[in-house]
């Protein structure tokens, strides 16, 4: 079996899968909160069959990294971590320093990637979009090159910024619209619709630079408050860095 983690700025996403391979069944998964990871050996964890292998993806860095290793003390099986490297699962970096491209933005690549070619797309370049804590949006050509992406700010950290930086700007939940009249709607929609048009834009340069139409894939928590805001066609996954996760263990584990 193969046990995956997806840790991020605020949460921690695992599955079990029966085999490490791209098509195999989920037995089952969870999430919690970074506050809460001390307690997944004595709770969500204490049942579960032991995997072969671990892989993970971390960004949050090395001290949650240390209290994520003390939980899974639970199995025998050594943890590896994904890091970006030059060429991965038909997948090449195009990034200035390979290794300096975030591990989530690699695996999310290699995940839509073999999305795409599951569908039968694999000619079709690919525009990549994580909405969470931060939204990136990542370019490839139709050969898997990854071509370059932009990092911008969530919605959250948007308003907080906005907040802590503007005296008296307090952020309540407000509404998307097209043509906001309060405070609250012009700080919801202004989000909403930066990080909307920075998809659109991407969406612009890789038509121009690859000469076809891109295909859109968008994950991450945030991402389905985002969808009745686009006005570009997209595919909405829940769980794509899992696809890549499994699609690396495929290439690592699967012949073992």
């Amino acid at each position: 079996m193969l046990f995956v983690l997806d840790i991020g700025n605020s949460r921690l996403k695992w599955a079990l899968y029966t085999m490490p391979h791209h098509a195999s069944a989920i037995h089952s998964q969870g999430v919690c909160f970074l506050e809460n990871i001390d307690q997944l050996a004595e709770n969500d964890w204490a049942d579960l069959p032991a995997p072969s292998y671990i892989l993970g993806c971390i960004v949050a860095g090395d001290a949650i990294k240390g209290r994520v290793k003390e939980q899974l003390e639970l199995w025998q099986a050594v943890p590896q971590w994904v890091v970006a490297s030059e060429r991965e699962c038909g997948v090449t970096n195009g990034y200035d320093h390979p290794m300096r491209l975030g591990a989530d933005r690699w695996v999310a690549m290699i995940g839509a990637r073999q999305r795409l070619i599951q569908q039968g797309l694999a000619s079709r370049p690919l525009v990549v979009v994580m909405v969470g804590t931060a939204v990136t949006v990542e370019a490839m050509d139709s050969s898997g090159k990854f071509l370059g992406g932009f990092i911008i700010p969530g919605h959250g950290i948007m308003l907080k910024a906005l907040e802590s930086g503007t005296a008296g700007l307090h952020v309540p939940t407000g509404e998307v619209v097209p043509f906001p009249t309060n405070t609250s709607d012009a700080l919801t929609s202004g989000g909403t619709y930066a990080i909307a048009g920075a998809v659109e834009r991407m969406m612009s340069h890789v038509r121009e630079h690859c000469g076809q139409e891109p295909h859109c894939v968008m994950t991450g928590g945030a991402g389905w408050k985002m969808a009745p805001s686009m006005s570009t066609s997209f595919e909405l996954v829940d769980n794509l860095i899992f696809d890549g996760l499994l699609e690396i263990a495929e290439q690592r584990f699967g012949q073992r």
